[in-house]
């Protein structure tokens, strides 16, 4: 009878306990415990391929930015002079198609967390969903454009024709001078947010290090840091021109990731900065790849 009674008492202090538990940690807790089917092996590899050839297309963008500002190159410093830095190498054909199929593996890697949700926080909400498939067809796009180069059917348009391109074409439709202003705020907002979070090191939570040692964890993240804020002045510096683009009814004024870098030798500092945003770039290369080593997917 006592013991009965104890088990009682211990079935409604379970009870209570549970009862007064938030409701909100049950079922975070549920989703914890239940794997996303976008997190898989197979999904893992394709993620992981997909940022080292990232790596790759940043690096190298960056090492001609850095040439641009020395006065010793005239490729674009932008994807399409990246690819056709890759074919002029020894192996070329076979680093082309590395790098289409890894841009396309990455296409696909966004595109199941569009579809199933992704394993981060807040990874199955709409929004995050939809940063997702937004994503996964630019991704799509540089695959597709480097997959052309690697058949022979020409080169990818540089980043300043198709911009200047879409900007024009913006501006014959109805309000196009508004929609290309706004374009432009929103790709610089979209910048200061990629600068902001690098300096934040916001990037850090996706990454899974508890294995490496401390000094690793440092240069990894130091290297987020100052490619994510290059990443964020590029972008900036290109939403700058499509304002004043749109201020100026004039198509050729948008620029692309080569003239927005090459503006930045324009400045009071001189290619001072452009050679420190160059700079960012290669880092955020070799950000890439520890990403490819290290980011939870």
């Amino acid at each position: 009878m006592l013991a009965g009674t104890r088990r009682q008492r211990r079935a409604r202090r379970s009870w209570t306990q549970l009862r007064n538990r938030p409701w909100g940690h049950l079922r975070h807790t549920a989703r914890n415990q239940t794997k996303s089917p976008a997190k898989n092996p197979a999904v893992s590899a394709l993620a992981r391929a997909g940022l080292a050839a990232r790596g790759v297309m940043y690096l190298l963008i960056g090492i001609i930015a850095v040439q641009i500002a020395l006065g010793s190159s005239r490729q674009q410093a932008d994807r399409t002079g990246a690819v056709r830095l890759v074919a002029a190498t020894p192996f070329g054909s076979l680093l082309l198609w590395l790098l289409a199929i890894g841009f396309a593996a990455l296409a696909l890697w966004q595109l199941s967390w569009a579809v199933w949700g992704s394993p981060e926080a807040g990874g199955r909400k709409p929004r995050a969903r939809v940063m997702a498939l937004v994503k996964a067809v630019f991704y799509a796009v540089v695959a597709f454009s480097v997959f052309k180069y690697a058949l022979g059917l020409g080169a990818p348009a540089s980043s300043d024709q198709q911009s200047q391109d879409l900007t024009a074409k913006a501006m014959q439709a109805p309000g196009g001078q508004a929609i290309v202003a706004i374009a432009g705020i929103v790709v610089a907002g979209v910048g200061l947010y990629l600068a902001y979070q690098a300096w934040q090191k916001r990037f850090a939570k996706n990454l899974r290090m508890r294995s490496a040692s401390p000094g690793t964890r440092k240069t990894v993240l130091w290297l987020g840091r100052a490619g994510g804020i290059a990443r964020g002045v590029v972008a900036i510096t290109a939403g700058v021109f499509l304002v004043v683009a749109a201020a100026d009814a004039n198509p050729g004024q948008a620029k692309g990731v080569d003239s927005a870098l090459r503006a930045l030798a324009h400045t009071p500092l001189g290619p001072v900065l452009l050679i420190l945003v160059a700079l960012g770039l290669v880092t955020f290369g070799g950000y890439s790849w520890c990403e490819a080593r290290w980011r939870d997917v």
